[in-house]
């Protein structure tokens, strides 16, 4: 009996340590998938303003629906200072994050899209630790791992941005030639494609980490994700209507131009936005960017066989970099919780102790 009782409660923490790195990788995936059918989307001539409104408009009907489903029990206030954390998602994951990255993928490929948002877990750190959700003590290896890593990645970064180099692998034929066809790297507007990545990577990082704050003033992570797209909405809207004045840019077909704003509200703004949040809410934000370089091969793959991109050598050197810099950091964070847990353990004994002591002299 003792036995499987036993196995029981072992099954039971093997599931509660797993769910975090299953709703990672599925995450990782959806998220790959969706920069192949946006990719498809705009080269068919959607504006990229509209797609980040239509599709945190679909996000906010998703979010809600489950809201109700799930959390309509929910007695959490909505307070001044949530307010002002829900306006800032929405700015930061919609008005500067998504539009950037659309924009950045509009002018490049999908593979080097998936290559340089791998950068989000390095920057992801910096603004933690300027945050103050991460700890750095230059003086111990777990941070100066984690500071290295990002150095790394950021060159990373850099080398893909600024360096191509020879093919290393070649553009496979396009399974339509409809759907692309291979970029050439030349000129300003792959550069400038380049740079909204980075910094649209950059604002998304900084959702992350107002998100991991917010949800601990509102822990109900599905109705803030519902919100949180209700404002990028607002916001998007609202910066459509003042930098793209045709109507015609509203209009959908029934093809990848209806297909892309429901993946990204259902798939992406919905269903992985709120494991995202969950995963934040237990492990932290740099946990859950750790898995990106998954998303990034799933992308290349997608590349090569569907728009015939090539692989240069400045690809793979920085998307190798930035790997590097990731798990170096990733490390360190780990070397760090590992030197935190005996410091803990004998903090816990050593109250236990002092509560002996004065039992003992009563």
């Amino acid at each position: 009996m003792r036995n499987q009782e036993e196995n029981v409660r072992g099954a039971s923490m093997l599931a509660k340590t797993l769910i975090p790195y299953i709703l990672t990788l599925f995450s990782c995936v959806s998220i790959a998938g969706f920069i192949a059918v946006a990719k498809v989307a705009l080269e068919r001539g959607m504006s990229h303003y509209v797609l980040v409104v239509y599709g945190h408009a679909i996000g906010s009907l998703t979010t809600a629906l489950l809201a109700f489903l799930f959390e309509k029990n929910n007695k959490n206030k909505i307070t001044g200072p949530i307010l002002r954390d829900i306006f800032f998602l929405g700015l930061l994951g919609s008005v500067l994050g998504r539009t950037l990255v659309y924009a950045g993928l509009e002018h490049t490929s999908v593979t080097l899209t998936a290559a340089l948002t791998i950068l989000g877990p390095s920057a992801t750190f910096v603004l933690a630790f300027i945050c103050r959700l991460e700890k750095v003590d230059i003086f111990k290896r777990g941070s100066q791992a984690k500071i290295g890593g990002t150095i790394i990645a950021l060159a990373g970064a850099a080398t893909i941005t600024f360096y191509h180099g020879p093919v290393v692998i070649s553009p496979l034929k396009p399974l339509s030639n409809k759907i692309s066809s291979p970029k050439i790297r030349q000129g300003g507007d792959w550069i400038k494609g380049c740079l909204m990545l980075l910094v649209g990577t950059l604002s998304i990082s900084g959702f992350y980490i107002l998100q991991t704050i917010a949800i601990k003033k509102y822990p109900a992570p599905i109705t803030l994700t519902s919100l949180t797209c209700l404002s990028g909405t607002i916001l998007s809207a609202i910066m459509t209507v003042i930098l793209d004045h045709k109507a015609s840019t509203w209009r959908l077909s029934w093809d990848v131009t209806l297909l892309a704003p429901i993946y990204s509200g259902i798939i992406v703004f919905g269903i992985s936005n709120y494991a995202q949040t969950l995963v934040m809410k237990e492990k932290g934000p740099v946990f859950m960017t750790a898995f990106m370089p998954l998303g990034n091969i799933i992308t290349a793959i997608i590349g090569l066989l569907i728009f015939g991109d090539a692989l240069h050598t400045g690809d793979m050197v920085g998307a190798i970099l930035i790997i590097l810099g990731l798990y170096a950091t990733l490390w360190g964070k780990e070397n760090e919780k590992q030197q935190q847990k005996p410091l803990e353990h004998t903090t816990e004994q050593d109250v236990e102790c002092k509560l002996d002591e004065e039992d003992d002299h009563k």
